[in-house]
């Protein structure tokens, strides 16, 4: 496991924000797509790439900045047709805005990054550093499937690589499958009233998307619901797994891979069983997790 203490942040840039907006209704959690310009004309990245924000301080126990990974949420072909200066880089980053209780005094305090980050404005200029990230590559062969899991703003990668194969690999035949889950219709990120551009894939015959919504929502189950799709669609995920050009992509929560895990070994007739095939996908580096704390 990979601390944040263990990131080299020495690679810095400045960028300035040109777009930010919330992508959630007032009634629901607050996420905000924020748009940076990087001034680094020769920054470059991948999709599945995550960028280090620096939160200037100075902040507890002495600590000058804080350090916070994101994942970008846009491919570099959609950066590059952006109306934006000459010679820069755009990047897209997907926030909540966050809350925690101190398990100490009780209170509940309000996340640095992301609060940070959700009171930006356009024109406010923010310290960046990376990229970061190697696991989320998307493979070069167009037959390769891809199957995609991720719950909240889990979802961020996966659009920057569904932007990517529709505009970069218009022979692609494999299948791309997206498993998504929210408390609420309101809070399918890129799916609903506020920003809805993932739904432009739809009539593409190789993407097919699949959304999971809590029964519970005003419980805010970290499952948001994900759970109950994913077993309502095993056999064809199954079919997919079974499948030696299958990729997968796990983003959110550490609860979100136990439960696929939970259901996949149910699937496959023994946890052993499901072990034993879930170790030949990662030696064959066709399985990726991007866990968030």
């Amino acid at each position: 496991m990979t601390y944040l203490k263990d990131f080299d942040t020495s690679n810095r840039q400045m960028a300035t924000v040109i777009e930010t907006h919330r992508i959630t209704p007032e009634n629901c959690p607050e996420v905000r797509s924020i748009k940076l310009q990087l001034s680094d004309s020769q920054f470059s990245w991948y999709e599945g790439q995550n960028i280090g924000v620096l939160v200037p301080g100075p902040h507890e126990f002495g600590h000058d900045q804080h350090f916070r990974l994101y994942s970008i949420a846009n491919s570099q072909s959609v950066a590059e047709n952006t109306v934006a200066k000459k010679n820069s880089s755009i990047i897209e980053l997907c926030v909540r805005r966050c809350f925690y209780v101190d398990e100490f005094s009780g209170e509940q305090e309000a996340g640095i990054a992301s609060n940070y980050l959700c009171n930006l404005k356009q024109g406010d200029e923010i310290n960046l550093t990376g990229p970061y990230g190697d696991a989320f590559k998307i493979p070069k062969d167009p037959d390769s499937n891809l199957l995609m899991i991720g719950s909240g703003t889990g979802i961020a990668p996966f659009r920057a690589f569904v932007q990517h194969l529709y505009q970069n690999q218009s022979d692609r035949l494999g299948k791309v499958m997206l498993f998504y889950g929210a408390n609420n219709g309101a809070e399918h990120l890129y799916h609903n009233e506020q920003l809805n551009d993932l739904e432009q894939y739809y009539n593409q015959k190789t993407y097919q998307s699949f959304v999971g919504l809590s029964q519970r929502p005003w419980m805010n189950n970290e499952d948001h619901g994900l759970g109950d799709v994913l077993e309502e669609n095993i056999h064809t995920i199954w079919e997919l797994l079974e499948q030696p050009n299958t990729y997968v992509y796990i983003a959110g929560l550490e609860n979100t891979v136990e439960k696929f895990n939970d259901i996949l070994a149910k699937q496959s007739g023994s946890a052993a069983r499901w072990q034993w095939m879930l170790e030949e996908m990662k030696e064959q580096k066709r399985w990726a997790e991007l866990i968030y704390s």
